[in-house]
């Protein structure tokens, strides 16, 4: 039903295009027969209408997995380097709901762990929307920032190091079945910021998998039910991209390619020092405006990505 429904709009959203299409060859037609100005400026302004949701649409060629137009998990984990690294994790996360924000998606930071002095070590973003999970894939991967380090005394210019993994959410009880017997389930007190009461009690969650070894804690809520309930949402996304991963190892050994590691594949770099600029190791995009791409302006890389992924599947 969900396929049906997805199928659905995009037929409708196709016929729209045709129908904006016809009807401005109709005004062209009469424009030309009553040259009219009035008419030309607003035939100018429906083919670029036209032009700027078919340019849109277009990234839906790239949109042939099964699970692009789901909603997406962001997970953010911080690489080694302590306060400089969880610093960058916490620039990234901003970035992010930025972008979630100016998409139109709904995003909510479903569980997090904060540094000892300053920004993230780990966190976990829920976002919502049409394609959510389409578009972020292709924000998987290792991000590098380089910058004077505002934690050193002497200024000195670190590189940092922060992983992060897209997930699509999976449907509950469809995708794949959890059994009871193969999780164990423990409760502790929470640590970190949430005041005294997450601290006196046990609202903590950690959820293992026995089968597959997978742990995942969630501590951010007040009620140990809520914290459960999420914890088992990203579980079940994390057995699924894990199952994702599986399928795509097994494709790549039939063409005989390899499979890069997560944690050495570092996809985008981000300077602040010497110079200013954000580059794309895949496709090469990069702009000297790195104020705006922190601040969640991140549709020129993503289309850029999207593109190369269509040509690709066009090859």
């Amino acid at each position: 039903m969900r396929r049906l429904s997805e199928q659905k709009r995009m037929v409708e959203r196709w016929r729209g295009i045709d129908k904006k299409g016809s009807d401005t060859a109709e005004l062209m037609t009469l424009a030309a027969e009553a040259n009219e100005a009035s008419l030309r400026e607003e035939i100018q302004s429906d083919v670029s209408e036209l032009a700027t949701e078919l340019g849109k649409h277009e990234l839906e060629l790239a949109f042939s997995g099964e699970y692009d137009s789901r909603n997406a998990l962001l997970g953010i984990h911080a690489g080694a380097g302590g306060t400089e690294s969880q610093d960058w994790a916490d620039m990234l996360m901003r970035m992010y709901l930025r972008w979630a924000e100016r998409s139109g998606y709904k995003a909510e930071v479903l569980d997090i762990t904060h540094g000892e002095e300053v920004g993230v070590k780990s966190a976990t973003i829920g976002i919502s929307g049409e394609y959510a999970y389409g578009y972020l894939k292709s924000e998987h991967g290792v991000h590098r920032l380089v910058r004077l380090s505002p934690f050193d005394s002497d200024h000195a210019r670190h590189t940092s190091f922060v992983l992060i993994e897209v997930m699509p959410e999976a449907d509950t009880d469809i995708d794949l079945v959890i059994n009871p017997e193969d999780i164990r389930i423990d409760v502790f007190r929470s640590s970190g910021p949430g005041g005294q009461h997450m601290q006196k009690t046990s609202s903590a969650v950690r959820i293992t998998h026995l089968p597959s070894g997978l742990v995942v804690t969630c501590q951010s809520e007040r009620s140990q039910h809520q914290n459960k309930d999420i914890a088992m949402r990203i579980l079940r996304s994390r057995l699924l991209e894990r199952q994702l991963e599986k399928q795509a190892e097994e494709k790549a050994k039939l063409k005989g390619k390899r499979i890069e590691a997560g944690w050495g594949n570092q996809i985008r770099s981000y300077v602040l020092h010497p110079y200013r600029m954000v580059k794309d190791h895949r496709t090469a995009y990069e702009t000297g405006n790195t104020e705006a791409v922190l601040d969640g302006e991140l549709d020129d890389f993503i289309t850029a990505y999207l593109r190369s992924i269509a040509g690709k599947q066009d090859d």
